[in-house]
This record gives C-alpha cells, sequence and structure tokens, in this order.
C-alpha cells in the first residue's frame, strides 16, 4: 500500500488539538495538497468551519454553479486561495459534487462521514462530473461528450491530477477517534486508492469522548507531573494499540446492548405473528354459528380453564371443545364429603347452558331477519375493528413496560424475564377483553338500512324585491313591469326602438314627477311662511 498512516497525536485538551489541525491544514495548502476532514458529528464539523473562518477561509457558495474554478486553475493563485467546503447531512444536495471534486489540489473538505457515500474521491477532480455541470446549456449527452470545451475540461483534470500526486495525494485527517474502528478504516480508505499515494493522521485529546474511557483526570495530573508542556503531543505506537482496545470494548458494549434489545423485539414479535396469523384465518374463514360461539367469554368457567389457556399464546381465541369438557369437569364435579355422601354442584351451574341457549337464539332470530350473508359481514366487520384497536393499545402497554422493567433489576430479577412474563399476561389480558368486547357488541349490534333518497320537492315560486331606502318603492318591480311592457309590444331587451324607449323615459318621468311632487309642496308652505314671518 502506497498510503502512509502515522501514528496517533494525542493532546491535553481539544484546544491544542485544532490548533495543531488548522496548522497541518494550512501546511498543506501550501503543498496544494488536497486534504479531507473527517469529525464524528455535524457539531463538530460547525465547530471547525468556524474556526477556519476566524483564520481567514471561505466556505464554498455552491449556489454557483463554478464553486472550484478558483482552484481550477492550478497556478499560484489557487493555491493560496483559502476556501474549503462542508459535506454533511445540511448540504446533502450537493454530496456528489463535493465529494467529486475533494481531489483537486488544494481542495479542503470537512466531513462527518465517509461510509456509504456512493462517489469516490478522484485526484485532480471528476471529469465527466464537471462536464455535466459545466457544459449543462448542452441537452444532448453525446453532443457533450463531443464537444471542444469538454476536451479542454479532460486536459485540465490530468494537469490537476499530476500536481495532487506530486503534492502526496489525498491526506485524510481524523478530528477524533470514532467508537467503531470500521468507520475509522473507511474514513482511512478514501486515501490511497488504486495505486494512488496518500496519508492519513488522526489527532485526539483527553477530553474526547472515546479517550474519558482511560480516565482522563488521572492522565492529565500525570502528564502534567511528568512535564508535558501546552501544544505537545503524545505519539506512540503503544497508544494506537491501547486506542484499539478501548474500541473493541466499546463496540463489544454496544454489541450487547443490541443483541439485549433484539431479544425484547422477539418477545412482541411472537405475539404479533400469533395475531397476524389468527387474523388472515379470520378474513378468510365463513362464519357462521359455530364461530360465534367460539368468540364468548369464557371467565365464568372457573380457574381450570384459565390455567389450560396458559399453554399456548394462540388464547386469542378459545376453543370450545376444549372449554367444555373442562367447564363441564369443573361445573358438573361432585364429590364426597366426610362422611360418604355425594353432595351436587352449585346450582349456578345451571344457568350457563341456559345462557349459552338464549345467546344462540338471539343470534339466530337475527340471522333470519337480516340474513346470512349480512350477519357474517356483520360478525367480520366487528372482530376485525376490535382486534385492531385491542393490539394498538396492546403495543402501547408493551412499549411503557419496556420503559420501566429494568427497575426490576434492583430486586435481583432479570429484566428480560420479568418482560416476557408481563407480557404474556398483557396477552391473556388482550385476548379476554377481546372475547368480551366482541360478544358484547354482537349481542347489543342492530341494523339500520338507510332510506332511498327522496326526489328533490319542486321548489316554490321566489321573487326578489329590492327596497329603495329614500322612496320605498321596489325597484325589481319596476323592472319586471317595465320587461312585460317590452314583452307586451314585441320587443327584446338589448335592440329596444326609439320610440319604446321614448314611452319607458316618459313613463320613468312621471312617476318621477309624482314622487317629487309631494317635495315640491312642502317647499312651497315653508317659503311661503317664511316670507309672511
Amino acid at each position: 500500500m502506497v498510503r502512509i498512516d502515522d501514528d496517533d497525536e494525542v493532546y491535553r485538551t481539544a484546544a491544542e488539538k485544532y490548533r495543531a489541525i488548522l496548522t497541518l491544514i494550512d501546511e498543506c495548502k501550501e503543498r496544494a495538497q488536497p486534504v479531507l476532514v473527517g469529525t464524528t458529528s455535524i457539531e463538530k464539523s460547525e465547530q471547525l468551519a468556524e474556526m477556519l473562518r476566524q483564520q481567514g477561509w471561505e466556505q464554498h457558495d455552491f449556489a454557483d454553479p463554478n464553486a472550484f474554478a478558483a482552484l481550477y486553475s492550478g497556478d499560484d493563485g489557487a493555491s493560496k486561495a483559502k476556501v474549503f467546503a462542508i459535506l454533511n447531512a445540511r448540504y446533502h444536495e450537493q454530496e456528489a459534487y463535493i465529494i467529486g471534486q475533494a481531489g483537486v489540489p488544494g481542495a479542503v473538505t470537512i466531513a462527518t462521514n465517509m461510509a456509504g457515500r456512493g462517489t469516490d474521491i478522484q485526484l485532480g477532480g471528476n471529469a465527466d462530473m464537471r462536464i455535466r455541470q459545466e457544459l449543462a446549456d448542452i441537452e444532448d449527452a453525446r453532443a457533450r461528450e463531443h464537444d471542444p470545451r469538454a476536451n479542454d475540461i479532460r486536459a485540465q483534470v490530468a494537469r490537476l491530477k499530476e500536481k495532487a500526486l506530486a503534492a502526496g495525494g489525498l491526506f485524510v485527517l481524523g478530528t477524533e477517534r470514532h467508537e467503531s474502528r470500521r468507520i475509522d478504516n473507511q474514513l482511512r480508505g478514501r486515501s490511497g486508492r488504486q495505486g494512488d499515494p496518500g496519508h492519513s493522521k488522526f489527532f485526539l485529546s483527553l477530553e474526547d469522548d472515546l479517550m474519558r474511557i482511560f480516565g482522563t483526570d488521572k492522565l492529565d495530573t500525570m502528564l502534567q507531573r511528568l512535564g508535558l508542556k501546552e501544544n505537545e503531543a503524545i505519539v506512540h505506537s503503544w497508544i494506537n494499540k491501547a486506542l484499539e482496545k478501548a474500541q473493541q470494548k466499546v463496540e463489544a458494549r454496544n454489541f450487547d446492548i443490541r443483541k439485549n434489545l433484539l431479544k425484547f423485539d422477539n418477545v412482541m414479535n411472537d405475539q404479533r405473528k400469533v395475531i397476524f396469523d389468527q387474523r388472515v384465518e379470520w378474513m378468510k374463514r365463513r362464519g357462521g354459528q359455530r364461530d360465534r360461539r367460539r368468540h364468548a367469554p369464557r371467565r365464568h368457567r372457573g380457574p381450570r380453564r384459565q390455567a389450560r389457556s396458559r399453554k399456548c399464546l394462540s388464547g386469542a381465541v378459545g376453543h370450545r371443545r376444549a372449554c367444555r369438557r373442562s367447564s363441564s369437569a369443573s361445573s358438573t364435579s361432585t364429590f364426597r364429603s366426610t362422611n360418604g355422601r355425594r353432595k351436587k354442584a352449585s346450582p349456578t351451574r345451571s344457568f350457563f347452558p341456559v345462557i349459552d341457549r338464549r345467546a344462540d337464539e338471539h343470534m339466530a332470530a337475527k340471522v333470519a331477519q337480516w340474513g346470512a350473508d349480512v350477519m357474517r359481514y356483520v360478525e367480520k366487520s366487528i372482530l376485525l375493528q376490535s382486534l385492531d384497536h385491542l393490539w394498538r393499545e396492546h403495543l402501547v402497554m408493551l412499549e411503557h413496560l419496556r420503559q420501566v422493567i429494568g427497575l426490576r433489576g434492583y430486586g435481583q430479577r432479570d429484566p428480560l424475564n420479568e418482560y416476557k412474563a408481563e407480557a404474556f399476561n398483557l396477552f391473556e389480558a388482550m385476548s379476554t377483553n377481546l372475547r368480551e368486547a366482541v360478544t358484547a357488541q354482537l349481542m347489543r349490534v342492530e341494523i339500520r338500512t338507510a332510506p332511498p333518497p327522496e326526489e328533490q320537492a319542486n321548489l316554490p315560486y321566489m321573487e326578489a324585491h329590492k327596497i329603495d331606502p329614500s322612496t320605498g318603492e321596489d325597484e325589481m318591480a319596476l323592472a319586471r313591469a317595465g320587461a312585460e311592457t317590452l314583452a307586451r309590444h314585441g320587443i327584446t331587451a338589448g335592440c329596444a326602438p326609439s320610440s319604446a324607449t321614448r314611452t319607458i323615459r316618459q313613463a320613468g318621468a312621471r312617476s318621477a314627477a309624482t314622487r317629487c311632487a309631494p317635495a315640491a309642496r312642502a317647499r312651497s308652505t315653508s317659503t311661503a311662511t317664511g316670507d309672511s314671518a
């Protein structure tokens, strides 16, 4: 492998670590070496970007299609252009474009996680992506490939690749170790691909999350006593091995957590399989009298039936024959007293056959009234709706139980076993509630047919009126009268002759004069009164 993997540098504080990172980025920029900076989170990437801005760096504006144009020339001006790009979830739309141009000499890219990006970093840049970006005005792909500008772009990319190779290839700079070694190896693997040279190095501090496993307080005190000065780092291969062991411990702990969570999920998954299989069976079954009686509640059958139902998870629907055998054994059983005489069972047991008979008669009457097909549809709808509603409530109960079952560990009990027992009890309670709810709704359900839609009755004759507030006359009535006059003379409203128009105007003038006469008389009276005074 051509890539050079340096030992990790460990600093006392995070501030010292970031100062060393910024210094290394400046050195790579001076020799026109592309840099890929790996961080553990978006927050850390934004923090490092802010530090670069304070040092005079500028972030690429990806609204401009030629955001990397300042680096394409490859001359001294390109090496002095202090620009960088951020690759995280906030800039996911430009993800492929950022990765494709991360190999340009002098490019600085800050990334959160390079696993699964799907685009390779090519030294010198990606020629095909540049052609699609810069020659977007040419819609035909074949014409775009044969355009003279495309050949110029390929030649420029080849020249930039030679310059990146001379600078040492892609430099991978890790700001922190991840909890998983796989992520660190994937970050290193971005450099030195296909025989190209590369370089990788990780910077750590005692304030990192992974380093806290070693007890940073005691280690910091020991380093200060040994005379470790500010901005000095500890570099040794033993530290790399110790970090790998710490990562192995964290990976083992995370694996145990996932394994334990999977066991809890299996409990819910087993119940889900039972419910879904039973639901599919009910949807395919043609219900009838026998199926309806299977959903009746059996809580009055005694504890022996409940004990037998615990042997399987298919308690969502009780088996009629098994229940009858167990119930008859408990209800009709007789026992001998101490004096040897046989005693009869409780008289309340004789009510159960009566209840069953009356329920069957009630359902038979509904079937006779509405038909077997209608009742079968009603029964299936009620059964499925009740099952879905209770199953959703059961899932919520299991989630709440899962959040608090860990407290059983304080009582020296295994939380997983306690969760299984409590989940089974909740499942039995849901099954009992399902039988009770379905039976109660079937006993009370009433079917009503909607009446046929009546024909729309003829609306009464309506007229529009508009009263003038000043005169009190109906303007709409005057308009109707004028229209009737025109109709009698055989004249349409759109083309009235001049004679008819004069007639209408004269009629309007007479009506106006009639309205104004009382007002004129009133004014003349008031004037005469004033003169006499």
